[in-house]
């Protein structure tokens, strides 16, 4: 089935600095591309992949569990660092959830990461019991386009397929237990007024990642697509500041 505008990957070969941007669930590239496309105009080297069961129809990705999004994006990582010397990577909601614990299974290969309204807790007590109810309740409404901004759309799922939702858990649980362990300095983004992730997910960011450099940022005029919101501009450019400070650093350098 061929994809619909926006919902491709994106890829871009720069300078030896990569950027590697998740997208969240049942959404795609699209979320990302403007601030894919700014980390390129500035000359990095970036790679948005789409998420297996992404970008389609929400029946391909019923199949498809938390185990396949972040072997897609771990297999990216490791290509951006075959030829960059300092690799970020970065997400928005459960993307931001794939780019810490990319953080935390390759400390070696990530210098930093960046997260927008990160996803890491059950925010719906129905996923609890999501692989019972899969067998009776194929789908939920869908958790897309909650943007403030009027006219802008990320085009993700109408649907939540049930079963890939229930295994969200497995991924929540494996990255909260590595927060402590994590080491890569950590600029978040976090929208007040957000409805799809609520402030707990922060909570436990930045009650668990005691080890690291945490910056934790606000969003006073986005919902929780903050990289297509009113506030898109400022994570653009917070983003690029960061990585620049940590390569001057020697944060984000080789190994």
């Amino acid at each position: 089935m061929s994809l619909p505008p926006g919902a491709e990957p994106f890829r871009h070969d720069g300078d030896a600095t990569g950027v590697l941007l998740c997208h969240g669930f049942t959404g795609t590239p699209r979320s990302m591309r403007p601030w894919g496309e700014y980390l390129a105009g500035e000359g990095l080297t970036v790679d948005v992949p789409l998420l297996p069961g992404h970008g389609t129809t929400w029946q391909d990705m019923v199949t498809t569990t938390s185990d396949d999004w972040l072997a897609e994006v771990e297999s990216a990582l490791l290509r951006l660092r075959a030829r960059c010397d300092r690799v970020f990577t970065m997400g928005l909601s459960m993307g931001g959830c794939l780019a810490l614990r990319l953080a935390q299974l390759h400390p070696d290969k990530v210098g930093g990461v960046v997260v927008v309204n990160p996803s890491l807790a059950v925010e719906n007590p129905l996923l609890l019991v999501a692989p019972l109810l899969a067998r009776f309740v194929p789908s939920t409404p869908g958790i897309t386009d909650d943007i403030k901004k009027p006219g802008a759309t990320e085009g993700g799922y109408d649907r939540v397929p049930t079963a890939a939702a229930a295994t969200l858990p497995r991924l929540w649980r494996a990255t909260r237990r590595g927060l402590a362990g994590l080491t890569a300095p950590v600029l978040a983004y976090a929208s007040p007024e957000d409805h799809v992730v609520g402030p707990r997910s922060l909570r436990i960011l930045t009650n668990r990642a005691v080890n690291t450099e945490l910056t934790v940022r606000t969003l006073d005029d986005s919902y929780h697509v903050a990289t297509l919101d009113n506030d898109a501009d400022a994570i653009f450019d917070g983003s690029l500041a960061f990585v620049r400070e940590q390569a001057r650093s020697g944060e984000g350098t080789k190994r």
